[in-house]
């Protein structure tokens, strides 16, 4: 029988009836089955089995021989609706949910104090088959009603004048279940009821899957099963190593710098740069599951990632400096000395050029590296001024001229569109990219001499056509003039496929910085308003120091890190491009392993040497110096607040410069091992004075991951009796 034909039911014919009219009435560009109760039979496996309200409904002959009454499965849908509805009410507050078909999103506990990122919970659990039946009816219908895409293509040309200005896309959006086309007019009160079903079966359910809570926060990374750490089992991003490291990434290993005898050469002259792009991709790294390579850490770069709450200068000084002498936290006969050094604040009002450069090439497809240029791009256009100008250029293996926006205002629509259009595709030619961007940063800043100038990468690195070493682009995008110079900074996505040392050394060889990102919330908090014009406005251009220690005191010394920035003596009195640009309120600090004279140690304060700056001062474009003497307590400890703050930095700064050596001989394994766990433990005894701050738990995570590393890799300490 292929529908309830009993000739004892009066009530079938009429719902028969009753569904007819509904599909004539309610879908009249659909074609209505013929026989719209065999339709729906034939996608059901087996019938139901009678329910409580089955033997409450008898008119609607719940059961008839085997099979299931039309009119009851109306009747329990119609039940459930107002079961789920009131459900839905109660939990929400009596508002209900603001629109049908609206998923509710409810966000989790987090487990641990650490975690910095809500999460929410889906899961998908079993559905009743009445809902299963009218899932089929929303599927078909919509299928032949409502065909659209759901994303439009990026339009081939700039359009001459939208109606209106788009808005920039989502970098994030809740999950949407069986959400129906918005053209598409109500099919029945049957659909709803499926949509309020399926989230309340999805939200009892026991399995999850994780999802950002919300488009402004930074979307956690994926966390992999046996996570590690407060970012690892506790909290909602990290996990344990052993899946090794990313692919086809591009790093340079710039040695290890050795110890000094002060009696043969007691100078040491670096540039005092301030990246901290070393310590986010490791972090960014470890809460994705990945192992640490040791040839991206730069010790400098993970010492100068904190804050450490220096005072600003006093009197008319450009930089405060101060200095310190604190216990080894790994070697007792060592001294570690500190050398911090924070520029003032200033307040600038002159105007900015800006020019945006941005990757539109193939790799930049991968995860969600568009998403995160996007939303760094927007941010920055946001947080600029009426005065301000503002460019877009993209490239991929050549210019895409149709996107490209010479300066105009930050309101532009043109703007907007073209940053809004950014789309992968192609192949990388960073060159042609940073060559028309220096090129309209140049007009601009002769129309406008008056303002600062800056030229904005955005990008994975990954060149590939065309120039591709960083000192070929920089020669074909140079910039002669240096008493106003364009300001290049690089802006890093991405894990696999990187290229850390071309972003690294264009910063650092073309007038500016390098940062790294990993999400969309990231990128807006780094480039909100306040935080963009302070980096914007320049402090000191082609700043280095150079320490001289004292024989008598000192007898040997090692810098931690710098190695690609340590230069030769010489040139400290040469204005050199590759030394640092700093921006207003820039704090940098330099630690030093030192072993003290025997005569020094007895002392109650230990002359240790002096320290001296240069830069140029981007307003007169005329030199400056400053200098100051460097002393310490050979007993002192780290006590107080700023006394963790240092301990802190050293743990920092010690735990890269150890994990930067590997590979190693087996042997070395395991006295990196040693004193990464040595190192870790002191950390945690830190979690009563720093344990409120985001920093401190980072670190920990990232810390705990790099030791599990290497205790993974390194080799057994007992021979296992086998042949080769």
């Amino acid at each position: 029988m292929a529908y309830n034909d009993s000739p004892d039911s009066e009530f079938d014919p009429e719902m028969e009836r009753i569904l007819q009219e509904h599909f004539d009435e309610e879908g009249v560009n659909l074609r209505a089955p013929g026989n719209p109760w065999e339709w729906l039979e034939s996608r059901l496996e087996e019938p139901a089995a009678p329910s409580f309200f089955s033997r409450l409904l008898g008119m609607m002959s719940p059961i008839r021989e085997g099979r299931l009454s039309p009119a009851f499965a109306v009747a329990g849908v119609a039940v459930v609706a107002v079961a789920v509805a009131a459900v839905v009410w109660a939990v929400s507050g009596g508002d209900g949910p603001e629109s049908p078909g609206a998923l509710a999103v409810v966000p989790v506990a987090e487990e641990s104090a650490s975690a910095s990122l809500p999460t929410v919970a889906l899961a998908a659990t079993p559905i009743p088959r009445s809902v299963e039946v009218t899932r089929i009816v929303e599927r078909e219908v919509e299928e032949e009603q409502a065909p659209a895409a759901t994303a439009a293509p990026a339009p081939t040309s700039m359009p001459a004048a939208p109606t209106a200005t788009p808005a920039p896309a989502a970098t994030t959006a809740p999950v949407a279940v069986s959400a129906a086309p918005t053209a598409a007019p109500q099919t029945s009160v049957v659909v709803e009821v499926t949509r309020v079903a399926e989230m309340m079966a999805m939200e009892d359910s026991s399995s999850a899957m994780a999802t950002p809570a919300a488009t402004t926060a930074p979307a956690a990374p994926t966390a992999v099963a046996g996570a590690r750490g407060p970012r690892g089992e506790s909290g909602p991003a990290g996990a344990q190593g052993g899946i090794g490291t990313p692919p086809d990434t591009t790093f340079r290993d710039y040695g290890r710098q050795p110890f000094v005898a002060a009696s043969e050469d007691n100078v040491s002259t670096f540039s005092l740069d301030t990246d901290r792009t070393s310590y986010h991709l490791a972090l960014n790294w470890a809460r994705n599951g990945y192992e640490v390579d040791p040839d991206s850490v730069r010790a400098e770069e993970w010492l100068n990632a904190f804050d450490y709450q220096y005072d600003p200068p006093t009197g008319g000084y450009g930089f405060a400096i101060t200095s310190g002498l604190y216990p080894h936290p790994l070697d007792e006969s060592k001294r570690l000395a500190r050398i911090a050094f924070q520029a003032r604040e200033v307040a600038d009002d002159r105007p900015l050029n800006v020019t945006l450069v941005l990757d539109a090439s193939g790799s930049m497809a991968d995860g969600n590296r568009v998403a995160i240029a996007r939303a760094a791009a927007e941010s920055i256009r946001r947080s600029l001024r009426s005065q301000d100008r503002i460019a877009v250029v993209h490239f991929t293996d050549d210019v895409i001229r149709r996107y490209t926006v010479e300066h105009s205002t930050p309101e532009d629509y043109r703007v907007i569109d073209s940053i809004s259009w950014l789309q992968p595709h192609g192949s990388t030619n960073v060159q042609a990219g940073l060559n028309l961007g220096v090129e309209l940063a140049a007009q601009i800043r002769d129309r406008r001499p008056d303002a600062y100038n800056y030229v904005i990468l955005m990008s994975d690195g990954v060149a590939n056509v065309d120039a591709t070493d960083p000192f070929a682009i920089l020669e074909t995008a140079y910039d002669a003039n240096a008493r106003n110079p364009l300001r290049l900074i690089t802006i890093g996505v991405g894990i696999n496929n990187y290229n850390d040392l071309l972003l690294e050394q264009l910063a650092q060889h073309g007038n500016g910085w390098y940062r790294y990102l990993d999400s969309t919330g990231q990128a807006q908090a780094t480039f909100t308003r306040e935080n963009w014009l302070a980096l914007s406005i320049p402090f000191a251009d082609q700043t280095r120091a150079q320490v001289t220690w004292n024989t008598g005191t000192v007898a040997r010394w090692r810098i931690i890190g710098y190695e690609n920035r340590v230069t030769p003596d010489h040139t400290f009195t040469q204005d050199r491009k590759e030394f640092a640009e700093l921006y207003s309120g820039a704090a940098t600090t330099v630690l030093y392993e030192l072993e003290l004279t025997e005569s020094a140690r007895s002392l109650s304060s230990v002359p240790l040497g002096r320290v001296e700056l240069r830069w140029i001062d981007p307003d007169t474009g005329g030199p400056r110096s400053q200098r100051a003497t460097l002393s310490g307590l050979p007993g002192a400890g780290f006590h107080g607040h700023d006394g963790s703050l240092a301990h802190f930095g050293a743990i920092a700064a010690l735990s890269a410069d150890l994990y930067s050596v590997l590979p190693a001989p087996d042997a070395a394994y395991r006295e990196v091992h040693a004193g990464l766990s040595a190192l870790l433990e002191q950390l945690r005894s830190l979690r009563r004075s720093l344990g409120t701050l985001d920093a401190y738990h980072d670190f920990l995570f990232l810390l705990e991951h790099i030791t599990w590393n290497v205790e993974e890799r390194m080799p057994p300490s007992t021979p296992s009796g086998y042949s080769r």
